[in-house]
């Protein structure tokens, strides 16, 4: 017979209701800058996940670039597999995972929309010099011969450009992915595990605990 008087399930840290702020975006927002001020390399990484015309899921990992009412920003080449995925089936979904300090997931789905071209080209004019030739010469998601054709696309526009500005490809922009369920999971001993689900229901944010 179990000692039930033996059994203690609680544990350092863990994630309760009271915790929670009313939007997701900005519990998210909290939760990065606390895996950015802990040192965590790439805090902004998230693990992008899109559908092609076959049903085909594809999963990469991407930056965060843009967080704001207006969703999860970030920028790419709108020709390369994601790029048009996304164009032809504007929904998507994003993983956060940080280890430190402690581990933490955050899972968003919802619809995407294309940023404005102003705000593609702040980014890429923030970029280094390097980035923004990289990023301008590579047929993205295409087939190359090697190593040594992806750099000569690299020196051909380098050279065409000289000491002018690199000029933004039309084809190189920003995608937002706007929430409409976000789930915030926190780490617990056992593995029963902190759950929460926010869910957009008639413009407002219900929020449930779910089972791990």
């Amino acid at each position: 017979m179990v000692d039930k008087g033996a059994l203690d399930l609680s544990d350092v840290g863990g994630l309760s209701r009271g915790e929670l702020l009313a939007d997701p975006v900005d519990l998210l927002r909290q939760w990065l800058d606390r895996a950015t001020a802990a040192g965590v390399r790439d805090a902004n990484a998230m693990s992008l996940a899109t559908c092609d015309s076959e049903g085909q899921p594809h999963c990469r990992m991407v930056l965060l670039k843009q967080l704001d009412a207006n969703g999860l920003g970030f920028f790419t080449n709108k020709n390369s597999n994601k790029g048009e995925q996304l164009r032809a089936n504007a929904r998507a979904a994003a993983t956060f995972w940080w280890v430190e300090p402690e581990a933490r997931q955050v899972r968003i789905e919802g619809v995407v929309r294309e940023l404005p071209e102003a705000d593609a080209q702040a980014y890429f004019s923030s970029r280094s010099r390097l980035a923004q030739l990289c990023s301008a010469a590579s047929p993205q998601s295409q087939v190359v011969k090697d190593r040594a054709e992806l750099e000569g696309l690299v020196v051909a526009l380098d050279a065409q450009f000289g000491d002018g500005d690199i000029s933004r490809p039309a084809h190189w922009g920003g995608f937002a992915l706007l929430p409409e369920r976000v789930e915030f999971w926190q780490e617990r001993r056992g593995r029963l595990h902190d759950r929460f689900q926010y869910r957009l229901d008639a413009g407002a944010w219900r929020i449930d605990r779910l089972a791990p």
